[in-house]
C-alpha cells in the first residue's frame, strides 16, 4: 500500500484516504522540524544522544514561555479544533498536538475523521457527536469532561460550532462552568469572503438558508448594506442565486466551492452571470455563496422602481381589472414574483396610512 506523500504541494482530499493510512518514520523525517516534535512530542527528548535530553526540554520550556508552544492539553477541558476544509496541509501544529493529547476526540462523523488522525498517525480514542444523537452524547462528553477528562470537539471540516451540532456543545459547557479553549484554524466562511473580492470590512453570515422559506429569508436581506455569505448545498444552488436575483437585484457575487481541494472554483460576477454559468455547469461539491450589500445608488433606484410598480397596478386596475389580475400583470411586466409586487403594494398603502 502506497503511504501518504507529505511532501507533495499539491491539494488533495483527504476524504478518499485509506482508513489504515499512516505515516512512517521516513515520511515523518521529511515534515519541518516543528511538525515533527508535535507529531512525535517527547519520544524526541528519550531518542536524543545522552545528556542531550535535558537540553531539549530546556529548549521547550523557553519556546513555551515565549509563546513558541503552549502547556499540555488541560484536564477537565474542551478544545474546539477546527480541521482542514480540503487541503491536510491547513491543519495547524496546536491542533495536531491537541488531538495527540486529549483523552477523547468527539467528531461528526468518526469514519471521516480517522482518516485524518491516520494520515497524522493519531491514535487518540474517537466518539461520534452529531444532530442526532447530540443530547445523549452531549451529556456523555459533558460528565467525562466534569470527571477531569480533556476532550476535542471536531467536525467534518473548519471550524466546530459554525452551522454544525458542535454550537450546543460548546453552550452546554459554558454554562456548567466547563473549560473551553478555541483553537484557530481553518473557516470557510472567511476564506471564501476574502478570496470573492467583495467588501471585507463588514459582512453577515446566514448558515444554511431554509429551504422552504428560502424567499423570504432573501427578502430579509434586500435592505442588508454589508456583505452576505452562505452556505448552499450544489443541488439548491441555481435555485437561490435565481431567488437571490429576482429578490436583490443583480449584485456581485462570488460562488466558491470545493474550496481548497483539487477541483476548487470561484466563480466572480453578477448573479445574472452566475445563473447562466452555473446552467451550462451545474455545481458540485460543498458551495459559499458571497452576495455583495445594497449599495446606496440601489435605494435610489429601488424607490423609482416601486412608485413605478404601484403606479401600474393602479392604472391596470383603474381600467377595470381585479386587483388580483393586475397583481400578476404587473409582476410579469417587471420580471417579479405577484408576492413582491403585493408586498411593494401594501408597503406604499401603509406609508399613505401613516401620513
Amino acid at each position: 500500500m502506497m503511504r501518504p506523500n507529505l511532501q507533495r504541494p499539491e491539494k488533495r482530499r483527504y476524504r478518499h484516504l485509506p482508513h489504515d493510512a499512516d505515516v512512517s518514520q521516513a515520511a515523518l523525517s521529511s515534515i519541518p522540524r516543528a511538525m515533527t516534535e508535535c507529531l512525535q512530542g517527547e519520544d524526541l527528548v528519550t531518542n536524543t544522544p545522552s545528556g542531550a535530553g535535558e537540553a531539549l526540554q530546556e529548549k521547550q520550556a523557553d519556546r513555551s514561555k515565549r509563546g513558541g508552544t503552549v502547556e499540555r492539553a488541560q484536564k477537565g477541558t474542551l478544545y474546539v479544533c477546527p480541521t482542514p476544509i480540503g487541503n491536510l496541509e491547513d491543519i495547524t501544529l496546536r491542533v495536531l498536538r491537541v488531538l495527540k493529547e486529549v483523552s477523547l476526540i468527539a467528531a461528526e462523523d468518526t469514519r471521516h475523521t480517522r482518516r485524518l488522525l491516520a494520515h497524522f498517525g493519531i491514535q487518540t480514542p474517537l466518539k461520534s457527536y452529531h444532530s442526532q444523537n447530540q443530547r445523549a452524547r452531549g451529556e456523555e462528553l459533558l460528565a467525562r469532561l466534569t470527571k477531569g477528562e480533556s476532550v476535542a470537539l471536531v467536525s467534518d471540516a473548519g471550524t466546530p460550532g459554525i452551522s454544525d451540532p458542535g454550537a450546543a456543545l460548546i453552550r452546554e459547557a459554558l454554562s456548567r462552568g466547563v473549560p473551553v479553549e478555541v483553537l484557530p484554524g481553518p473557516s470557510a466562511v472567511l476564506t471564501a469572503l476574502v478570496a470573492s473580492g467583495l467588501d471585507t470590512s463588514r459582512f453577515v453570515f446566514e448558515g444554511f438558508l431554509p429551504v422552504r422559506r428560502r424567499r423570504r429569508a432573501l427578502q430579509g436581506l434586500a435592505a442588508e448594506t454589508r456583505t452576505i455569505v452562505i452556505f448552499e448545498a450544489p443541488h439548491r444552488c441555481l435555485a437561490t442565486l435565481t431567488d437571490a436575483l429576482m429578490l436583490l437585484g443583480d449584485r456581485p457575487v462570488a460562488v466558491a466551492r470545493e474550496l481548497t481541494k483539487v477541483h476548487e472554483e470561484v466563480f466572480r460576477g453578477l448573479l445574472s452571470q452566475a445563473i447562466e454559468h452555473f446552467k451550462e455547469k451545474p455545481p458540485k461539491g460543498e458551495i459559499t455563496v458571497v452576495i455583495a450589500g445594497r449599495q446606496p445608488e440601489a435605494k435610489k433606484e429601488e424607490a423609482v422602481k416601486e412608485a413605478e410598480v404601484c403606479s401600474t397596478v393602479r392604472e391596470l386596475t383603474a381600467t377595470g381589472m381585479q386587483r388580483r389580475a393586475a397583481i400578476k400583470e404587473a409582476a410579469r411586466r417587471f420580471g417579479l414574483s405577484s408576492r413582491i409586487i403585493y408586498t411593494i403594494i401594501e408597503k406604499e398603502k401603509a406609508k399613505g396610512n401613516t401620513t
